[in-house]
């Protein structure tokens, strides 16, 4: 029997490699100039999608995360009494550059982090763009931010960020402290170290002054060191509850600020008259954007019990259309997981769903033979009480559970000890007002999901940290107010 092909058949569309150019080395980027490490470590970073080593990285030790914080204080007297229209000047350009560069940098992020291009070219890059223009136009209107008059920057900030949106991330943290006239020391995940070293480059091809911001790429020893420095002034720290807790306790009895941003189990709620597409749709933004690897992912699906079978069945359909494959093919839509230790975590946890009862079901999709690969997987027949309702699984899997009534739909989605995100789809305009009002969560989308903006704060409540990034709200947090 000849085979059929599907009404969508797609040829591949590879984004070309050639627009970046990376080095097989590079250093530590310490007071504008890339350095190597005091003891002269070095670590490889790999391409999650094929396992090919990228290139050879120093690794931070705690004499360098000393010459760093050194450099940014030396650079924070300067740079914090200039008027804010001047470091304006120089987000601005920064924000130029990025938008100049951005093609390279997004297929860099892709090679280096697993995501796909359209996810890297389309998200990404366009968001940290709009930060540091956003930012920028705050710097000189500091004292209308409602934390009274001239208020004053902090010193030195030290700034540690996960591998999920490493470019995104960085641009959350550096481009408010900079605007607030403090300056960094920022140390990426070991396992994406290669766009904050571009960014350290168009740091120097904006002219930004030496030492205002410095890059440390290194593991878990160099962010402590960076972390327990007594000469930073303020602490801000994406990544999971676990390390949350760690820096929490290092930094008690300082006098140190500190920002948090750490896991989330978020909810996504479907009623029954909610429109069953639009709401799959958000539902696999939800949790399937960038392989599940989102702090507020919508990882657990509520949806009321009358409409449960329906939803499902479009959901997997739905599914069954996903392109997981080279994240370089414009026509992904899931990459790979970020590292093989990421991989096994969620291996172990959905196995662990399966032990305790719940019913896996997984699209049908042919896994690449090198690289670290995980289809898109949901369980039902979950309750509150099995680990994978709970626990954050970082990856690209979904446990639904359903309920009757709005009161029951919050109660469940309190239940829980994150506070990071929700989305509620519905018709009713009062209900979503309603229901919003109660959950406790940082953020909350209406018929919509995973979606930014550098306009809006963003953080969580409970285990999933505290402060805010982004806004108004995000100055908070670089100012002594």
């Amino acid at each position: 029997m000849e085979k059929q092909t599907a009404a969508f058949d797609y040829a591949p569309a590879p984004e070309s490699r050639s627009v970046v150019d990376i080095a097989p080395s590079y250093g530590l980027f310490i007071d504008g100039e890339f350095t190597e490490a005091a003891d002269g470590k070095v670590f490889k970073t790999v391409s999650p999608s094929t396992e090919e080593v990228l290139s050879e990285v120093a690794r931070a030790g705690a004499e360098d995360v000393d010459r760093a914080v050194k450099a940014a204080r030396r650079a924070f007297v300067t740079w914090s009494a200039l008027p804010g229209s001047e470091r304006a000047k120089y987000l601005f350009r920064i924000a130029r550059i990025i938008q100049e560069r951005s093609r390279e940098l997004a297929v860099l992020e892709t090679l280096d982090n697993g995501k796909p291009i359209k996810e890297t070219r389309d998200a990404d890059l366009p968001l940290v763009a709009a930060h540091f223009f956003y930012y920028a136009g705050w710097a000189d209107k500091l004292d209308h931010a409602g934390f009274g008059n001239n208020p004053r920057p902090l010193g030195v900030a030290g700034q540690v960020i996960p591998w999920n949106f490493p470019l995104l991330m960085l641009a959350w943290k550096i481009a408010p402290a900079l605007a607030t006239g403090n300056t960094v020391v920022l140390k990426p995940a070991e396992t994406t170290p290669l766009s904050a070293l571009f960014f350290a480059d168009i740091c120097r091809q904006a002219g930004l002054p030496k030492g205002v911001v410095n890059i440390l790429t290194g593991y878990g020893d160099a962010g402590a060191a960076l972390v327990e420095h007594p000469d930073v002034n303020k602490v801000a720290f994406t990544g999971s509850t676990n390390v949350g807790k760690a820096i929490a306790r290092s930094v008690a009895g300082t006098d140190k600020k500190v920002t948090l941003e750490l896991g989330g189990k978020g909810a996504n709620i479907v009623f029954d008259d909610a429109p069953i597409d639009q709401a799959v749709e958000g539902i696999v933004t939800g949790i399937f954007f960038n392989q599940g690897q989102v702090c507020c992912a919508g990882s657990r699906l509520l949806v009321q019990e009358s409409i449960q079978d329906e939803l499902l069945d479009s959901l997997k359909r739905r599914l069954s259309t996903l392109r997981l494959g080279d994240p370089l093919d414009k026509n992904t839509d899931i990459g790979a997981i970020n590292s093989a230790e990421q991989l096994a975590r969620i291996t172990a946890l959905t196995e662990t769903g399966e032990a305790e009862g719940a019913e896996r079901w997984s699209a049908p999709c042919e896994l690449p033979s090198a690289g670290y690969w995980f289809a898109p997987t949901l369980f039902t027949n979950v309750t509150q009480a099995h680990t994978i309702a709970r626990d954050e699984i970082f990856g690209p899997v979904l446990s639904v559970l359903s309920f009757r009534t709005p009161d029951e739909a919050v109660a469940k989605a309190n239940n829980s000890q994150y506070g990071l995100s929700a989305g509620i789809w519905t018709e009713k305009g009062s209900r979503i007002l309603a229901v919003a009002g109660k959950l406790r969560a940082g953020v909350v989308w209406a018929n919509t999901f995973n979606k930014f903006d550098p306009t809006s704060p963003f953080g969580g409540y409970k285990e999933s940290g505290f402060g805010r990034e982004g806004g108004r709200h995000g100055l908070e947090g670089y100012l002594d107010v």
